[in-house]
């Protein structure tokens, strides 16, 4: 019996050992068919983990590059701030939201509610997400507060941020950039690849405590490329102080001012009523972020008249010494009514343009063949960019029709039936400035000056230069536009404003000259958009503010007085409603 017993446990000791035996190779066997596996048929998924806990890569950052005046003044600089961001899974895993003493103290930090940012945590924790933004361009003083917080899984990320130094006064023109430091307006947009240039890449192995042992790969940066604007800012400063009284004091809806260098075709300002400050973007907005100079076009009204007496000249019509009668005072044309203030009676180049004759000026279109009048048009880049590259520039509207009546191409003569922009003025009365050549007009410093294209004769030119300075002379409608010491060329505009089957009541006041008249330097334009009160003439509302900024920009530019020898006297009265 014993040894019946003996036997069966002799056969259950075998079968155990035969069973754990088999255990062992099939664990054995599975091992080194897993690591055959790995290490034949998927080596790249080790090499893979392995990379993901070694290989890092650093980047070098670039800032973005900077905008300057034509002086070297910095416009647009870029500032060190820091991003705070956060790994959720990181929190989760250190039990990081206990911390609410820190918390609270992060969210006073970043002006966020402490429910708001850890509802944002929350909600990151339960998607299992691995990056959110807590915060955006704080500055280095805020981010060492942050870093000594010390919360898992909260980290800070070196970024910059747009400045601008000279805020609203160049807003316009510079623009400004969005969060992530692209460029969205003006300047900084238009000029995106260059300004931003490319970040360098280092491709580097670390250790265990996250020491670089080794740079396997490099990647050389891109230095960004700065952006000289042909601006002045002094000049730019002062037409912006000039212009922002007028439109306050006249109570006007907006207002611009440019001025072109005569010589090069660059534009030295360039400004707009109202603005906003890039600084803020609480005040922006788009009515305060257009660029009105380049993007408003509007009926121009008398401020055109010296290209009709340009064309009249140019065909041979008429003569500089010769008499147009205006008498009565208005002439129908169609069935329509043509009409001055008064009766100027028989009236010279000079008093037509001096005392802003429509009928005048409406003798004079009809005096030569509709084509060559018109081309006159069309040679002063009406109709077509100025080159300045600037966004958002309009072309104005010149109708290129097969027929016009006589009674359109009178309107055209005193600035009606065609659209342009303050910056396509000023490129006509920079074309007249210069003798006839016109260049393209250029928002960048220029290195070189273009040759340009001459559109008018050199000759007839300065004759309407020395007719238009009568303007501003005693009897002329722009007195208010003498600049002391200065002999000034220009022309008043004053127009109505289109509404939906006509004109309304609302006016475009508007003064374009060139100083100094003995040898042109500056062509400048000022419009003011509906101003309201008594006051709404070119003569009364825009001229004033052209001495003041013509004035200034003289003394900037260095100019030397031409007109010391003549007393001038600036109309102080107020009142009265002038005809152009």
């Amino acid at each position: 019996m014993n040894k019946r017993i003996n036997k069966q446990k002799q056969a259950v000791g075998r079968w155990r050992f035969y069973v754990v035996f088999g255990v062992i190779l099939l664990v054995f066997a599975s091992i080194i068919a897993r690591a055959a596996y790995i290490q034949v048929i998927q080596p790249d998924m080790l090499r893979q983990q392995g990379d993901a806990r070694t290989h890092r890569y650093l980047a070098d950052r670039v800032h973005r590059g900077m905008i300057k005046d034509r002086n070297g003044l910095e416009l647009a600089i870029s500032a060190p701030v820091n991003t705070v961001f956060a790994d959720p899974v990181i929190i989760k895993r250190h039990n990081g939201m206990s911390r609410e003493r820190e918390w609270r103290a992060l969210a006073d930090v970043l002006k966020t509610p402490v429910e708001s940012l850890l509802g944002t945590v929350n909600a990151a924790i339960e998607k299992q997400r691995r990056f959110i933004y807590l915060g955006r361009q704080i500055t280095p003083a805020m981010a060492e507060y942050v870093d000594k917080l010390d919360i898992p899984g909260v980290y800070l990320r070196p970024e910059s941020k747009r400045y601008y130094p000279y805020g609203e006064v160049s807003a316009h023109i510079v623009g400004l950039t969005n969060i992530d430091d692209v460029g969205i307006e003006g300047i900084e947009r238009l000029f995106d690849g260059e300004l931003t240039g490319k970040n360098g890449k280092k491709h580097v192995m670390k250790d265990a405590r996250g020491q670089v042992i080794k740079v396997l790969a490099e990647e050389d940066a891109s230095p960004a490329q700065d952006v000289t604007l042909s601006i002045d800012q002094g000049i730019q400063a002062l037409a912006y102080q000039e212009l922002k009284k007028a439109v306050q004091y006249h109570d006007a809806d907006s207002g611009s001012v440019v001025m072109v260098d005569v010589n090069t075709g660059e534009i030295l300002a360039m400004v707009n009523s109202p603005s906003y400050n890039p600084n803020n973007r609480q005040t922006y907005s788009a009515r305060n972020a257009r660029n009105r100079a380049v993007t408003d076009a509007y009926e121009p009204g008398s401020s055109i008249k010296p290209l009709v007496v340009l064309s009249a000249l140019e065909f041979g019509s008429v003569g500089p010494k010769d008499l147009i009668d205006t008498s009565p005072g208005r002439m129908r044309i169609g069935g329509r009514i043509v009409r001055d203030g008064r009766n100027h009676g028989k009236m010279d180049l000079v008093s037509i343009l001096q005392k802003s004759s429509n009928v005048g000026v409406t003798k004079l279109a009809l005096s030569m063949p509709a084509q060559n009048y018109l081309d006159t048009f069309y040679n002063a880049g009406f109709g077509n960019d100025t080159g300045s590259l600037i966004i958002g520039e309009s072309q104005g509207v010149l109708h290129d029709r097969r027929r016009w009546s006589d009674f359109e191409l009178a309107t055209l003569s005193f600035g009606y039936g065609l659209q342009v922009t303050p910056l396509q003025l000023a490129r006509f009365y920079a074309t007249v400035a210069a003798g006839g050549i016109q260049r393209p007009l250029s928002i960048l410093k220029r290195d070189t000056v273009p040759e340009g294209e001459r559109v008018y004769a050199a000759s007839t030119t300065r004759q309407v230069l020395r007719m238009m300075e009568e303007v501003t002379r005693e009897g002329g409608t722009g007195t208010r536009a003498a600049v002391e010491g200065y002999r000034i060329a220009g022309k008043t505009g004053t127009s109505r404003k289109a509404i939906a089957g006509g004109y309304g009541s609302d006016y475009y006041a508007t003064f374009a000259g060139i100083a100094p008249v003995s040898k042109p330097r500056i062509a400048t334009v000022v419009v003011i958009d509906n101003p309201k009160g008594d006051e709404y003439g070119g003569g009364a509302v825009a001229a004033p503010v052209f001495s003041r900024v013509v004035q200034g920009a003289m003394r900037i530019l260095n100019e030397l007085p031409d007109n010391e020898k003549d007393t001038i006297t600036i109309a102080k009265s107020q009142g009265g409603k002038p005809s152009a």
